[in-house]
C-alpha cells in the first residue's frame, strides 16, 4: 500500500493495520484534525515509514500476519531514530496480559476495537503534544550543550588583575576578546569607569554598590551572576563574576583583586528558553489531569442528570401547584409561601449539584491552597452519591480532632479522594457486602496528614505491589489501568505519598498524604522515594 499524506501539519501519525476497513475507519477520523496521516497495511511497511518519516504518534493493531504489533514495536524501540515515537496499541484482546506486555515492550497507549472516535482523537492529540515537546526539550538541551562546550573548547575566561583603586593592571587576551577591547588598551584603564559607566567618580561616595569594589578596598571576596558589564562598543552583555582580594606580603597586606568573568548571554537565554518548556510540559500534564477528570464526569454522566432531574421535577411540580392556589377564589397565603420556600430549596438543591460538577471540572488556577479536611472530604461524598446509589453502598467519614489544614490543590486532590471512594464502592459492591465504604483522616507525624479509604471487597492480587500503580494495569474487566497512576502523579505534585494495605478481614486500604499547612515545608513522600 502506498503512503497517503493529508494536509500540511504539526505532527506526524502512522496509522498501522492489515484491516483496509480499520485503516479507512482511522484516516477519516483523523484526516481533518491537523496531522500528516501515513499509512502502512504490515509490519515492514509500518517500520520503513517510521524510519524515515519519525512519526510523533503510531496506532499500531497487535494481530497481523507475518510481523504483528509486539514484533514491530520492539524493533521501532530498538532503533534509535524510532525509539521516541509514541506507540498506541490497537486490538481487540481485552487481557490485562496483552496490556501489561505492550508497556513492558514501550508501549504509551492501549486502544480497544472497535474504536471511539473521540478516545482515538483525544489519545492521538496528547500523546503527538508531549513527543513534540520532549523532543523541544531533547533539542534544546543539546543546543545547551553545544553551546557551553564550544564556550569551554575555544573562549576561556577573562581575568583582569586590579590595583586597590580599581586600575586593570593585568587583562588576559580572552578579557579582551569578550569586552572589544585591544588588550593592550585594556592596561591602565579603570575597571570601574570601563566597563560600568554609569559609576561615580573616585573621590565620590557610592562606589560601595558596585561589582568588585568591597573586593579591591575591604578585601571581601564576592560572586555574583547576572551583572551588566559594557563592552568597548557602547553594548551591554550579562556577566558572572568572581573576585578574589589580592594579598602581599607576611602581613597580607591588600593590593587590589583578581576578577575572573564570563559573557553569560547566551546561557541566560537557554536557562530561559528550557523553563519555558518545563512549564509547558506541566501544562500537558495538567491537561492530562483535566482530561481524566472529564472521563469520570462522563463515566457519571448519567447519574449526575437524574439528581439534577429530580428537583427540577420538583420545582415544575410545586410551580403547578402555586398557579391552581392563585387561580383559586380565596388565595391561602400561608400554603402559597410554603409552597414557593419549598420551590427555592428544591432550585438550590439542583444549584449546589452543578456547582460541586463545576468545581470538579475546572482546571487548577491558582495552585495550592490552604484547605480545610472535613470540608474536602465531605464534598468529596456528596459528589460520590451517584456511585453509593449505583453501588447500593455508603460512605463514612471519620476525621480525627487533631487533624489541622492542608496545603494542596483542592481540585487535584479532590479527584485522588473522588478515584479512590469509587474504585472501593465498586470493590465493597462486587464482593457483595452491603457494608459503607470508610474514609479517615489523621495525623502522620507532625508534618503530614494521612487520608485512607478503605473498601469491603475480596482483596487485591498477590502481585499488587508490582504492578497496581503501573500505567495499563487494572483489575477491573472495562478499565484502561490510568486512575491510579494518574492518583500518584496528582499525590506527589502535592509533595505527598500514596500506597496500600490489605485487611487481614479482607479487602484493601488505599491512602493517600499531605504536608500540614503550618508545617516547616518537609515532603511526606519517603526519603527512598525523594532520592
Amino acid at each position: 500500500m502506498t503512503e497517503t499524506v493529508s494536509a500540511p501539519t504539526e505532527a506526524t501519525v502512522l496509522l498501522v493495520d492489515d484491516n483496509p476497513q480499520n485503516l479507512k475507519v482511522l484516516y477519516e477520523t483523523l484526516k481533518d484534525k491537523g496531522y500528516r496521516l501515513l499509512i502502512a497495511n504490515d509490519g515492514e511497511k509500518a517500520l520503513e515509514l517510521a524510519h524515515r518519516n519519525h512519526p510523533e504518534v503510531i496506532l499500531l493493531d497487535i494481530m497481523m500476519p507475518e510481523m504483528d504489533g509486539w514484533q514491530v514495536c520492539e524493533q521501532l524501540k530498538a532503533d534509535p531514530v524510532t525509539a521516541d515515537s509514541a506507540v498506541v496499541f490497537l486490538s481487540a484482546l481485552d487481557d490485562v496480559d496483552a496490556k501489561v506486555k505492550g508497556f513492558a515492550l514501550g508501549g504509551a497507549d492501549y486502544i480497544s476495537k472497535p474504536f471511539q472516535a473521540q478516545e482515538v482523537i483525544a489519545r492521538v492529540r496528547t500523546h503527538a503534544r508531549v513527543i513534540k515537546l520532549e523532543r523541544q526539550l531533547q533539542k534544546r538541551n543539546r543546543q545547551l550543550e553545544s553551546d557551553q562546550s564550544r564556550i569551554l573548547n575555544a573562549i576561556s575566561e577573562g581575568i583582569y588583575g586590579l590595583d586597590a583603586r580599581g586600575n586593570i593592571i593585568f587583562a588576559n587576551p580572552a578579557a579582551a576578546l569578550i569586552t572589544g577591547y585591544h588588550a593592550d588598551d585594556l592596561v591602565g584603564q579603570n575597571f570601574f569607569k570601563l566597563h560600568f559607566v554609569d559609576a561615580p567618580n573616585p573621590a565620590d561616595a557610592g562606589e560601595e554598590s558596585l561589582p568588585v569594589w568591597m573586593t579591591c578596598h575591604q578585601g571581601v571576596a564576592e560572586h555574583e551572576r547576572g551583572v551588566t558589564m559594557h563592552r568597548a562598543d557602547g553594548a551591554t552583555f550579562a556577566a558572572e563574576y568572581r573576585a578574589t582580594p589580592k594579598l602581599e606580603g607576611d602581613n597580607g597586606k591588600l593590593r587590589g583583586a583578581v576578577v575572573v568573568f564570563r559573557d553569560i548571554t547566551a546561557e541566560l537565554e537557554n536557562e530561559r528558553a528550557l523553563d519555558e518548556a518545563r512549564e509547558l510540559v506541566q501544562e500537558q500534564r495538567d491537561q492530562l489531569a483535566h482530561a481524566s477528570r472529564l472521563s469520570t464526569m462522563g463515566e457519571m454522566a448519567a447519574g449526575v442528570a437524574h439528581e439534577v432531574n429530580q428537583p427540577l421535577t420538583a420545582i415544575t411540580n410545586y410551580a403547578r401547584v402555586a398557579r391552581r392556589m392563585m387561580a383559586a377564589e380565596t388565595l391561602d397565603k400561608e400554603l402559597l409561601a410554603e409552597t414557593l420556600g419549598k420551590i427555592e430549596a428544591q432550585s438550590h438543591r439542583a444549584s449546589e449539584v452543578i456547582r460541586r460538577i463545576r468545581r470538579f471540572m475546572k482546571k487548577p488556577a491558582a495552585g495550592k491552597e490552604v484547605l480545610s479536611i472535613p470540608a474536602l472530604l465531605e464534598d468529596t461524598r456528596q459528589f460520590a452519591e451517584v456511585d453509593m446509589r449505583n453501588n447500593e453502598g455508603g460512605i463514612e467519614i471519620t476525621v480525627a480532632d487533631d487533624v489541622p489544614e492542608v496545603l494542596a490543590d483542592p481540585v487535584q486532590v479532590q479527584q485522588v479522594a473522588l478515584n479512590l471512594i469509587r474504585n472501593a464502592l465498586e470493590a465493597t459492591r462486587s464482593a457483595g457486602v452491603a457494608d459503607p465504604v470508610q474514609v479517615s483522616a489523621t495525623m502522620m507525624g507532625e508534618n503530614c496528614v494521612r487520608i485512607e479509604v478503605t473498601d469491603h471487597g475480596i482483596g487485591l492480587p498477590e502481585d499488587a505491589e508490582d504492578k497496581l500503580f503501573l500505567p495499563f494495569y487494572t483489575t477491573k474487566e472495562d478499565g484502561m489501568g490510568i486512575g491510579l497512576p494518574m492518583c500518584r502523579s496528582l499525590v506527589q505534585a502535592q509533595g505527598g505519598d500514596i500506597g496500600f494495605e490489605r485487611q487481614p478481614e479482607g479487602g484493601a486500604r488505599f491512602f493517600f498524604t499531605l504536608p500540614v499547612a503550618a508545617g516547616s515545608g518537609a515532603s511526606c513522600v519517603p526519603a527512598s522515594q525523594d532520592d
